[in-house]
């Protein structure tokens, strides 16, 4: 690849120290156009566990202290380079294959020394330990990673010689029976000595159909220049690789289980594992109950001792020891559920402070809106918190009750220990310790039922 222009456009570049040099530089390949997605979405921005998957890979890739971390995008990948900063995004202006890509980033960012670990951005499960054992088998020649495929299918099929260093990478379609019967795979993975990598990259040609660089061939060009090229393997589930949206949903699934592994191994309770869906960041406390059918969204903090009853949906919000929350309960972005705190079926929460001991148990809309310690929320409130053009917040004192059927409309403030009730709609502050009553009063017609029928039945 020697007599071909390498340019890349770089963005977000830090230069690196001196101490850095010893760092690895890990370049992440994202600039792939994804098109089995069918997709509009660059094929890395796809979500797991509520975020983007190249965001996964980047902080696998953060876990391991490296010196820089390189992401190659293509042209108008906009979005990929604003969600991979502060770390560097080079372009690849022509896709020109995975080997291409590596040698665009190491020549963009002057990487010269140091140990280099190449990831793919539409792989993300991979372990930070597994990363760790490639990176210290490639820091001085070439490692590459493997795994024993259940069904090798059209994988490439990595060849061992008789010491149990890597021999060849021979592509499913290049194969003679006997190599087909191999079960070790090559994952994609590679991580090399930068001066090496970049001698064998600079070599690399475009003799096949595509008329690409394959990073693949430096492991010929390894092996004729005298070194042994070392095999790491992980299981297969760590190297899952994303290129439809049936592998998305496959990754999805393995992703959770480990969440939800981990969440029983720090503690919490799901009675039904595979019902509840966890975000990347959901933290969950000690004695937590999680029943059947539980989504967390991004941002969720949940204390010691909480109970999260069946079909609840939380998102962004932080719930206090000891709270119950559900059956059926919504909490949106930006609520605080205090502790021992209720919130029933069919509530939500929306911008909320919710106190310590407070209850909305049933059938009531809460935005925006502070809840005082105590106070008890009757079934079917609502705080009208927008007019149309603004977002307005209500306010309720410590140990207030609302009655059934109220309607609080925002901006309006109700004190400590007020009372107001049931089928009001209030406008108007209510002063601590005050009873509010907003309704028309009630006239009872004696005997008008049954005249009404009367006169029903006569004009039938």
């Amino acid at each position: 690849m020697s007599a071909l222009e390498v340019t890349g456009r770089i963005w977000q570049t830090s230069a690196m120290s001196t101490e850095d040099a010893a760092s690895p530089t890990i370049v992440i390949l994202a600039a792939g156009q994804g098109t089995r997605m069918q997709s509009r979405l660059p094929k890395v921005m796809h979500p797991l566990a509520g975020r983007p998957m190249i965001r996964h890979v980047v902080a696998t890739a953060e876990a391991l202290a490296p010196g820089r971390i390189l992401v190659v995008v293509g042209p108008e990948m906009d979005s990929v380079r604003a969600t991979v900063a502060p770390h560097t995004a080079v372009e690849q202006r022509e896709r020109l294959g995975t080997g291409h890509a590596v040698r665009t980033a190491l020549e963009a960012a002057e990487v010269t020394a140091g140990p280099v670990l190449i990831l793919f951005g539409d792989v993300p499960l991979v372990p930070a330990a597994v990363l760790e054992r490639l990176l210290a088998a490639g820091a001085q020649g070439l490692a590459v990673l493997g795994f024993d495929a259940a069904d090798p299918g059209s994988y490439g099929r990595l060849v061992l010689d008789t010491t149990g260093a890597l021999s060849a990478i021979v592509e499913a379609k290049d194969a003679d029976a006997a190599t087909l019967a191999l079960r070790l795979c090559n994952a994609g993975m590679m991580a090399a000595d930068a001066s090496l990598l970049r001698r064998w990259l600079q070599d690399l040609t475009a003799n096949n159909a595509q008329g690409e660089y394959y990073l693949t061939d430096v492991v010929a060009l390894a092996r004729e220049d005298g070194h042994a090229v070392a095999v790491i393997r992980c299981p297969e589930a760590d190297v899952v690789g994303i290129n439809t949206r049936a592998q998305l949903a496959a990754a999805e699934g393995i992703l959770q289980a480990r969440l939800r592994a981990a969440a029983m191994a720090g503690g919490a309770t799901l009675i039904d594992p595979a019902s509840v869906w966890f975000s990347w960041d959901t933290k969950l406390g000690r004695d937590v109950l999680v029943q059947p059918s539980v989504l967390f969204g991004p941002g969720v903090e949940i204390g010691d001792g909480v109970e999260i009853r069946a079909f609840s949906h939380l998102e962004g919000c932080i719930v206090a020891e000891g709270a119950i929350i559900g059956p059926f309960a919504r909490l949106r972005p930006g609520t605080r559920i205090g502790s021992a705190a209720h919130v029933g079926n069919f509530v939500e929460l929306k911008a909320t402070d919710l106190g310590d001991g407070a209850k909305a148990n049933h059938l009531s809309y809460l935005g925006d809106a502070s809840i005082g310690a105590r106070a008890n929320i009757g079934a079917g409130t609502i705080t009208c918190n927008y007019d149309g053009f603004r977002k307005s917040r209500t306010v309720i004192g410590a140990d207030a009750f609302i009655g059934s059927n109220t309607a609080l409309v925002a901006p309006v403030s109700i004190g400590d220990g007020a009372l107001v009730a049931a089928g009001a709609t209030i406008t108007r502050n209510v002063p601590a310790d005050a009873v509010a009553v907003a309704r028309a009063d009630q006239e009872v017609r004696q005997g008008a039922a049954a005249r009404f029928r009367e006169r029903r039945k006569k004009k039938e």
